[in-house]
């Protein structure tokens, strides 16, 4: 038998979160987490999804990603899944910042890895966990191809209009500045799904994707290709999201430091982690948000409409940039859950063919689906997100080709 199974690893400062998929039929075989690794209290949950069993816990120190992955593998033999399967043809990592260098998949060697490397200034949080969870997977399996599938890589078919800052040339090239997106993988997932769901191709359909979870970010997509997405050099810009601002005048931060006399660390704290809903009323979990509204809490709601508002904004420039639209669809944890921030989004918009049907919209469920009027100009659909298996299937037809 070849070999069909991808193992996908994201690796987080202090976690690794993994899944195990047989690109045959695209099913999980397991899935887990390591959190709070280098602590006591580090925990690992493994769920053997193949043989539906039960999920394992346990406690206990996990000293580092090299312990952690070790974990992984002997969490994965107990099920008859491990690393040495000739059954594995890759490990698939996710990798947040790309740069422009890496526009597409790539198996990585020790250049790819000095780049991954040199372009942590980009994405300081992200790539050195990244690039740890990369190094010891190889030092686990030298064999084995081992692919990165890039958070940015699908953005970065945007057009110089849409990707470049207005700031001067030349400081901007020597330090990188630029859009160049995030959540790539949920926004190429989404939007591939999205036209499957209206019964046509990729190529022939202009959608406008918003991935709404704790983290939010919408992208433009016409013909299956990036034209414009919401977040930019970093993944703060754009939408209101759970603890970051999104778009704010960047003379906020002069004032903050002039005026307020903040720190540029202090500042940074404070959009990335103290800001967006979290800041506006104390809660970033949309669940709580409108328990508090239907409460009649008024700083909740008024959370809920600047949340919405900037939303409509982007959609609004969005439709203008794409100039005709197929279908808007909503992901992630709030995108799939939340049906009023759905029928909010679009109240209103009804000039740009946009509506939903009361009835469907408050339907829940895991698979795609429509919630807009049969007879809408502009679909509105509910794609729940894989970005796992987005990543999985990257990585084989890579290894596979």
């Amino acid at each position: 038998m070849s070999a069909t199974r991808v193992l996908v690893l994201n690796s987080g400062s202090s976690s690794v979160k993994y899944q195990l998929l047989d690109m045959r039929d695209s099913s999980r075989l397991a899935a887990g987490l390591v959190e709070r690794i280098g602590e006591e209290t580090s925990r690992i949950r493994h769920t053997p999804l193949a043989s539906g069993g039960e999920t394992r816990e346990s406690v206990g120190p996990v000293a580092d990603h090299e312990a952690a992955l070790k974990a992984v593998a002997e969490e994965l033999s107990r099920d008859g899944l491990g690393l040495d399967s000739p059954e594995l043809a890759a490990i698939g990592h996710r990798v947040v910042h790309g740069g422009r260098t890496f526009t597409e998949p790539t198996v990585i060697d020790d250049t790819v890895l000095a780049e991954i490397e040199r372009l942590i200034p980009l994405a300081p949080l992200h790539n050195p966990a990244n690039l740890t969870g990369i190094r010891t997977a190889r030092a686990l399996r030298p064999d084995l191809p081992q692919v990165a599938v890039f958070d940015t890589a699908f953005h970065t078919t945007m057009p110089e209009p849409a990707a470049r800052y207005a700031l001067d040339v030349a400081t901007a090239d020597e330090h990188r500045i630029r859009r160049y997106g995030f959540h790539g993988t949920s926004h190429a997932y989404v939007s591939r799904a999205t036209a499957r769901l209206l019964g046509k191709a990729p190529e022939d359909v202009n959608v406008i994707v918003l991935h709404l979870g704790n983290g939010a970010s919408a992208s433009a997509v016409r013909g299956g290709r990036c034209v414009d997405t919401s977040m930019g050099l970093t993944p703060l810009e754009g939408l209101v999201m759970g603890t970051r601002s999104g778009d704010v005048d960047p003379a906020v931060i002069f004032h903050l430091a002039r005026v307020g006399g903040m720190s540029i660390d202090e500042i940074d704290t404070l959009l990335n982690k103290k800001s967006g809903l979290i800041g506006l009323c104390g809660d970033n979990d949309m669940r709580e948000i409108r328990r508090r509204i239907d409460a009649a809490d008024e700083e909740a709601k008024l959370a809920f409409d600047i949340y919405i508002h900037r939303l409509k904004k982007y959609i609004g420039a969005y439709c203008a940039v794409l100039g005709r639209v197929d279908a808007i669809a909503f992901t992630a944890g709030v995108g799939e859950n939340a049906s009023e921030v759905r029928e909010a989004a679009v109240a209103g918009l009804e000039t740009l063919g946009l509506a939903v049907d009361g009835a469907l919209n408050a339907v829940r469920g895991d698979e795609p689906r429509l919630v807009s009027p049969a007879d809408a100009r502009v679909k509105v659909a509910v794609v729940p997100t894989d970005e796992e298996l987005e990543i999985a299937a990257q990585a084989y037809a890579l290894v596979k080709k």
